[in-house]
């Protein structure tokens, strides 16, 4: 852990395409690393909608943030890498573990002693580690689409891994989840990912948001998480998982093409949670979804308070 981090209150323009504007905006610096964070409502319990992978930043919140924070307390912050948030040149900046500080600094700078965490994909590694590294910090998890080792994904899916640092011949399908053709046509690798992530009819409008997001960042960043994968990233999945001890909900879309649902089951077998499984529902299931999302995270929560 670092030092305490230093941070600040901003005043922002609002922005009117936005259906909420946040209460309160600000940034918190964390070893030299300015982190963006929005905070919404005075509800309660606080919720924290942590970030997923920096291909995109915390707008991707946006079905979710205006209803939840109706009811409760909502704070969102853009994950180094993209958004407002600073994009660190050196690998050591993007491993699970700096994500996860700079979760607790967030909290620390709204004032929030605990939180249900809420977390996509990638952001369900740094939710891990802090439910199981953090407990007093961690009221509740709400693992969706989890981007976790615990099954094996599809054979196109593995090879494409396997060959991430190989020039191929061409690049088609997964085989665009590669270094040199990130490097050679970026906007290619945005069209092709986010269609895998939407595999419901009619998700144009998502799938250009999330390539317009990705264009805010660019594929040095990327490779660098990446790349970051494979330093020290707080103990192995399956042991993560094992040592949570706070209530579980694993929500996993079953037409799922980047996690299998798989995993979402072995999650929440392992975390001793409730799976709800959506059927039809591709990766992210918060844009295409919202509704049976937002109702699955509200009851979740508010049953907390019935819990001992």
């Amino acid at each position: 852990m670092c030092a305490s981090p230093a941070s600040i209150i901003e005043t922002t323009t609002p922005d009117p395409s936005r259906a909420r504007h946040p209460d309160a905006t600000g940034f918190v610096e964390r070893d030299g690393v300015r982190i963006a964070w929005e905070r919404h409502g005075d509800g309660s319990p606080t919720i924290l909608l942590l970030p997923t992978w920096s291909i995109i930043h915390s707008r991707f919140w946006k079905a979710q943030v205006p209803y939840l924070a109706r009811h409760f307390r909502v704070v969102t912050f853009d994950g180094r890498g993209n958004g407002r948030s600073d994009r660190p040149g050196a690998l050591e900046a993007y491993t699970t573990e700096a994500f996860a500080d700079d979760a607790l600094a967030v909290l620390d700078a709204t004032a929030t002693s605990s939180a249900v965490l809420v977390s996509l994909s990638m952001g369900s590694r740094w939710a891990l580690v802090l439910a199981a590294h953090h407990p007093e910090r961690v009221a509740g998890a709400v693992f969706i689409g989890p981007s976790v080792r615990l099954a094996a994904r599809s054979a196109d899916r593995e090879a494409a891994l396997a060959a991430f640092n190989a020039e191929l011949p061409a690049y088609e399908g997964w085989a665009k989840y590669n270094r040199h053709h990130w490097r050679r046509d970026y906007p290619d690798f945005l069209e092709f990912f986010f269609a895998e992530c939407f595999t419901e009819p009619h998700s144009t409008k998502p799938i250009e948001d999330c390539i317009g997001w990705g264009l805010e960042t660019d594929p040095g960043t990327l490779l660098q998480i990446e790349d970051a994968k494979g330093l020290a990233e707080g103990g192995a999945t399956e042991e993560l998982a094992r040592a949570v001890r706070c209530p579980v909900l694993v929500v996993h879309g079953s037409d799922d093409h980047v996690i299998p649902l798989a995993v979402g089951e072995r999650l929440a077998t392992l975390t001793r949670g409730r799976l709800v499984a959506l059927e039809g529902s591709g990766h992210i299931p918060l844009a295409r979804d919202p509704v049976a999302v937002n109702l699955a995270i509200r009851d979740f929560v508010l049953g907390l308070g019935s819990r001992p």
